[in-house]
Order: structure tokens, then sequence, then C-alpha cells
């Protein structure tokens, strides 16, 4: 059994003139909800092997946020998970599938396809609450029968779904 953790990043604070949406940091309501999610995720017992973080300043200091709080294993930074689409995250979940427990922090709309397209079934109350939309630091918890490496459209079971709103 594996598990992957999808989080989009916390909220962040509207561009500025002259900075790029790439460089766009964490508001103060969303660095207090990645530690809180942080904190979530260590009660839970969700500890990832490891952590693919979009190089985007919002997923870095999301990271930050939740490393504050709960361990997140070894931490690899993409640049490519602020423009992938949802098939582009599976892929390179896949190429680094060699953990039981894969944390992503990622950006929507590719977060919420990505939990949508692979959660084939799943917790009643989680199935929901993400049909409701993913927020901000929302993580979706999503556990497979095998190795992430063959992680597929349909062939996981959402575990839960937790956003800072219901913590």
């Amino acid at each position: 059994m594996s598990r992957l953790y999808l989080l989009r990043h916390a909220k962040a604070g509207w561009a500025l003139p002259g900075v790029r949406d790439f460089d766009r940091p964490l508001d103060e309501s969303g660095m207090a909800d990645a530690e809180a999610i942080g904190e979530a995720m260590r009660a839970r017992n969700y500890v990832p092997d490891v952590t693919l973080c979009s190089n985007a300043k919002r997923a870095r200091q999301t990271l930050e946020g939740l490393a504050g709080r709960t361990d997140t294993g070894r931490v690899l930074f993409f640049d490519t998970l602020y423009s992938e689409d949802a098939a582009g995250y599976l892929d390179i979940i896949r190429k680094n599938a060699g953990a039981d427990q894969l944390l992503v922090i990622g950006h929507n709309p590719m977060t919420e396809d990505l939990a949508m397209a692979v959660s084939g079934d799943g917790d009643e109350a989680a199935r929901g609450m993400m049909k409701h939309g993913f927020p901000t630091s929302g993580l979706a918890v999503v556990r497979f029968p095998g190795n992430l490496a063959e992680a597929a459209q349909g062939n996981g079971y959402l575990e839960a779904f937790l956003t800072p709103a219901d913590l």
C-alpha cells in the first residue's frame, strides 16, 4: 500500500506590479494555514518519505510552514509543478515513486484535477467535501494498493480531504 498526499499551496497575496505570478509570497493567513495543515498531518501520522514541491515562492513557503510542524522527508523541487497539467503531475509522481508515502505541493487546477482523476472510490465525506472545490491548503490523501509508479486514473481511494477551515 502507498499514499499520495496532494496539497494545494497556501493562500498567497496578489501579485504586486512588477512581480511575476511565480514569485507571489504567502499572506499571513496562508502561513498560518500551512502550519495548521502540518500539525494535522503530524496528528494523523501522514508522514511523507519524499516531498515534491513546486519551485514557485508560495509553494516553497507552504513547505516551510509544514516543515515547522511535521516531517516532510526528502524534498525535491520542480519548476514543472508550476506549469504541468494533471497528467504531467502524475508523470512526475510516477518517476519519483520510490517512496511509499509521497507529498506533492502544487497548484490548482492541477492538484484538484489529479485528485479527482486518481480517486476511483473513497470515503463519502471526503469525496463530498472535495466536490465543493479544492481550497488553498487543501490536502487530499489518496491510498493506492501498490506502488505509486503504478498510480493511474481511478485506481486510488480518497482516504481523507482536509482543509484549514475544517481543522
